[in-house]
């Protein structure tokens, strides 16, 4: 008898668990580092989370309805892909994959700066710094990319001279 009792309450709060999870989040959101206004804003969430969790809780909260005709019907938004307006449905294809904005029937070639012995001697020139093995910010990265520029035109310079 007391077990199905149990059962029954765990039934009837399983439409709490949307109220928890809520508060979970809004939880682990205080736990992380934030300034004066975001733990105040915080606070006031947690407190409005804790409250329809509560409520849910003690079945003073009604059950939330999902039914189809209740639902508010989404705007129509436009994304432009090449120019071109596009609605949700369109953007949706997009997604499913069912048009490829940037498909092209040209032949892609991957052709790097020096062939054959300019190539190996390329590759014998470049010295690539240790930051530049994975740069961590947009600064380093810039810093490689005209590095290994520079070192580009030197190298094209001697490759000049040498034939």
């Amino acid at each position: 008898m007391a077990l199905i009792l149990y059962r029954q309450s765990l039934s009837e709060n399983n439409h709490c668990q949307s109220y928890e999870d809520k508060l979970a989040i809004i939880h682990s959101q205080q736990k992380q580092a934030h300034r004066v206004k975001r733990s105040e804003r915080l606070k006031k969430k947690e407190e409005s989370a804790r409250t329809k969790w509560w409520q849910c809780q003690q079945s003073r909260l009604k059950k939330p309805i999902v039914n189809k005709q209740n639902k508010q019907k989404k705007k129509p938004i436009k994304i432009s892909v090449k120019g071109q307006q596009l609605s949700r449905s369109s953007a949706s294809d997009i997604k499913e994959n069912r048009i490829d904005p940037f498909e092209t029937s040209a032949a892609l070639v991957l052709k790097s700066r020096y062939q054959g012995e300019k190539l190996r001697a390329w590759l014998e020139y470049y010295q690539q710094p240790k930051q530049c093995s994975r740069p961590k910010t947009i600064k380093k990265f810039a810093f490689c990319v005209e590095n290994r520029r520079t070192q580009q035109l030197a190298f094209d310079k001697m490759m000049l001279i040498k034939f």
